[in-house]
């Protein structure tokens, strides 16, 4: 009954119903909308701003996207759908494909996804790390998730797993201690299922952790500054997205789409913002973000 949940569902609704008009399937929407959930299911429900916010955030710390270390607690659709638009941006940017993958590390139930787990479905088997890299390591079982921040230590922590207090302070002290900014997401919502929460997050790198959240939180003073919690909030790209395919009559919604989509709200994060830590803009500027949004769609759909 969460009014942002209902807002949610309307607009991911909206973005559907906008790609089966787009594709001019005008015969019998209704009845191709329930194909188009399942095949939009992945890209549309995990998309989520996580890309325009790690955009953001490498801007914040001066580093390019290719260039980072991420390990992603969850490898169901969300966790898949995100690594692949953090791969596709990241060739996008010069990148080599398998380089974009071996950036990635995915954690799921049964620990590090790697190449010798039996019965790896393709969608996890693309990002499966090869069973040397384990070799190297020291286990004392699998390689769950602080073993792999241990070794790998990330620049990048994602969450979509739904288990509240994953993050736990050894973790994040541990990520801490290779990196001066770790981006953290904890992204599980509702606000019970997150990985984290930011105060902790804050307190646990003495205020150096750029955090952005999948629920709303408020600000946490840090410091004696206030650090505005940017939320990963998909009312910043679907009504943009939905826009600009119907007046750029888009035949079909492409990756490049999105892509364009993140980089618009990326670049709508201003200074001001940054120095609050906050990844994304105030919601207050919707109006203005969905409209540069719809303008770099139309842009990719006419060229």
């Amino acid at each position: 009954d969460d009014p942002r949940h209902n807002l949610d569902v309307a607009l991911r609704r909206a973005l559907i119903l906008a790609d089966a008009i787009a594709r001019k399937d005008r015969r019998d929407v209704e009845g191709e909308l329930d194909l188009l959930i399942e095949s939009q299911r992945g890209r549309v429900a995990d998309l989520k701003q996580t890309l325009a916010g790690l955009l953001a955030g490498t801007r914040l710390v001066g580093q390019r996207l290719r260039d980072q270390r991420i390990v992603v607690l969850g490898a169901g659709s969300s966790a898949i759908g995100i690594s692949d638009q953090l791969v596709t941006a990241m060739v996008a940017d010069g990148g080599e494909l398998e380089a974009a993958r071996r950036a990635i590390w995915l954690v799921d139930s049964e620990g590090l996804v790697h190449k010798g787990r039996p019965h790896l479905d393709a969608t996890k088997s693309r990002y499966a790390r090869p069973s040397e890299e384990l070799a190297a390591w020291t286990l004392g079982g699998p390689a769950g998730l602080v073993d792999v921040v241990s070794h790998v230590r990330p620049t990048v922590l994602i969450g979509t797993s739904a288990q509240p207090g994953a993050f736990s302070e050894p973790i994040v002290r541990s990520m801490a201690s290779g990196v001066d900014r770790p981006m953290i997401f904890p992204l599980s919502n509702p606000t019970s299922k997150a990985e984290a929460v930011p105060a902790d997050l804050l307190a646990w790198t003495n205020g150096r952790a750029i955090v952005a959240t999948g629920s709303p939180f408020a600000d946490v003073s840090v410091h004696g500054r206030p650090v505005r919690i940017g939320q990963c909030n998909n009312a910043f790209i679907f009504p943009g997205i939905g826009l600009g395919v119907w007046v750029g009559r888009a035949r079909y919604i492409s990756d490049a789409m999105f892509l364009d989509a993140a980089r618009a709200l990326a670049a709508a994060v201003s200074d001001r913002d940054l120095a609050e830590n906050a990844l994304y803009p105030s919601l207050t500027r919707i109006r203005d973000i969905s409209h540069s949004v719809a303008c770099a769609v139309i842009r990719r759909a006419v060229s």
